[in-house]
C-alpha cells in the first residue's frame, strides 16, 4: 500500500442560488454565519480567536456513529473570497476546504466542500475510508442545503456528488 492509499478525500458540491460574495461571507463568518450551516452532527462550535476568515481559531465537536470527536482548527484563506481552509491542529491530520465560484452562466454560486485526511493502513484503513466516505458525503450535502437556505432564504440547491 502506498502512502497515498492511506489518505482519504471526501467531497460534495452544490449550486447555491445566491451571489458568491454573500455565500463566502456566510462560510467565513464563524460567529454568526458558519454555525447556522453546519449539520446536526456538529456541536459546541466556539471561536477562540478572530471570528471571520483568516486567523480564526475554532473548536467544535462532531458526533458520528455514536462517537463524539473534538476538533480544533485554524482557518486560512489561500484565496480570500474564493477559498477558505480549516486545518485541524490537534489530533488528526485533516483539512477541510470550502471553494466558492460563480455558478454556470454566471448564475448562483458553485460551492465545493472537500476534506482530506490521513487514515490507517491495511484492512482497518480500508474500512475506515469506506465508512468515512458514506458518513461524510451526506453530512456535506446537508451542509450545502443549509448554506443555500441561509444564503437565499429558501431551500434552493442542486447538489451533486462531485463536480
Amino acid at each position: 500500500m502506498s502512502a497515498d492509499d492511506a489518505r482519504l478525500r471526501v467531497s460534495a458540491a452544490g449550486l447555491v442560488n445566491a451571489d458568491p460574495a454573500r455565500v463566502y461571507s456566510i462560510i467565513a463568518d464563524y460567529r454568526n454565519g458558519h454555525p447556522r450551516i453546519v449539520p446536526e452532527q456538529f456541536s459546541h462550535m466556539e471561536v477562540e480567536r478572530g471570528g471571520f476568515g483568516d486567523g480564526t481559531i475554532i473548536t467544535f465537536q462532531v458526533r458520528v456513529l455514536g462517537r463524539t470527536t473534538k476538533f480544533r482548527a485554524v482557518v486560512t484563506e489561500p484565496e480570500p473570497g474564493r477559498v477558505l481552509v480549516e486545518r485541524n491542529v490537534e489530533g488528526s491530520d485533516s483539512m477541510t476546504t470550502f471553494e466558492v465560484a460563480p455558478g454556470p452562466d454566471g448564475r448562483g454560486t458553485t460551492v465545493t466542500i472537500t476534506t482530506d485526511l490521513k487514515t490507517r493502513d491495511g484492512i482497518l484503513g480500508w474500512l475506515e475510508r469506506a465508512i468515512s466516505k458514506r458518513v461524510m458525503e451526506p453530512m456535506y450535502r446537508r451542509e450545502l442545503e443549509k448554506l443555500a437556505e441561509v444564503a437565499a432564504g429558501t431551500p434552493s440547491l442542486v447538489v451533486g456528488r462531485r463536480l
